[in-house]
């Protein structure tokens, strides 16, 4: 009895000695969208801050493809030892339910919510369209011809628009953002759908023309441009970023790692990176961020069941 009681007890100092050494190297940030587009810049201000209080450099690792299936999968896969983060995206709740996808969200761990952010509807600054109106009487007029740079495939924001409104665009896809807007600025696609931190340099210079955003309320930073809801088409959407481990990590690691990043998403550095870029923060821990998505999920299937 005594040797079980001892070696119960050194499993349980081994394991709190475990987390309390993590990290003894550096830590891996798995970002499943290209380079330039808003997760990778949310993880990139992130981690140069989180790293400071980690003690660790935090290194960026662009796993591009699938409309992030393929960085996520890797991510999920991963050895469960607290060295690969990965940032997950609202896209780990659609693509499964699309059968896209050969991992869920309950194939990782949690650690936090970190970022949410309405959708933006964009056109070349020439374009036509003025309003969300004159891009829906021609897509009413004309089903499947205006060219939509879907950053997702399925892309939830115009899939939510094309519901409601019972219209049919172009979806032409892209790896995220970063390859989309070009695709707009280059008359290559009519519209593309963003987040509004993702475009808001072309959006200033004027080089992309805003007609409508997918929020309850106009943006502080863009109040020039109105919502759906003000246009009459009561359309919400947007997207979410937020951190999650393999499943299995050790409860002591997730914990050291929500706290490091939950000290560096409320640094003044990341609250001024994140408002001159556009981007909203919304901090949740582990278990809040499980209901958050539990009931996003139910969102995203009424979405689905009506497209099939």
């Amino acid at each position: 009895m005594k040797k079980k009681i001892w070696s119960i007890l050194f499993l349980g100092a081994s394991i709190f000695t475990f987390g309390k050494e993590f990290p003894t190297k550096n830590v891996n940030l798995v970002v499943p969208f290209g380079a330039g587009g808003g997760t990778d810049a949310v993880a990139r201000k992130l981690s140069s801050i989180a790293e400071k209080e980690l003690g660790k450099s935090i290194v960026i690792v662009n796993r591009t493809g699938g409309a992030g299936a393929v960085g996520m999968t890797y991510g999920a896969k991963s050895k469960n030892d607290g060295y690969t983060v990965t940032m997950i995206t609202r896209e780990i709740v659609s693509l499964p339910l699309m059968k896209l996808s050969p991992i869920s969200y309950k194939d990782f761990d949690l650690v936090s919510l970190i970022n949410m952010d309405p959708a933006i509807v964009l056109v070349n600054k020439d374009s036509k369209y003025n309003s969300i109106k004159d891009l829906l009487e021609d897509a009413k007029a004309n089903p499947g011809k205006i060219k939509f740079a879907s950053t997702a495939k399925p892309n939830f924001y115009a899939l939510a628009i094309e519901v409601e409104e019972g219209i049919k665009l172009n979806h032409i896809p892209y790896n995220g953002a970063s390859e989309a807007i070009p695709a707009v600025l280059g008359n290559h696609a009519d519209l593309t759908i963003v987040n509004p931190g993702e475009a808001i340099g072309q959006i200033k210079s004027g080089q992309l023309k805003p007609i409508g955003i997918m929020a309850d309320k106009r943006l502080e930073n863009l109040e020039e441009v109105s919502t759906l809801k003000e246009q009459g088409y009561d359309i919400v959407s947007g997207t979410w970023r937020g951190l999650a481990v393999p499943k299995g990590t050790s409860p002591e690691i997730i914990e050291k790692l929500n706290q490091v990043f939950k000290t560096a998403s409320n640094s003044e550095e990341f609250k001024e990176f994140m408002d001159n870029s556009n981007f909203g923060i919304k901090y949740l821990n582990a278990e809040e961020f499980k209901t958050f998505i539990e009931e996003d999920t139910v969102t995203i299937n009424k979405i689905i069941d009506s497209i099939n």
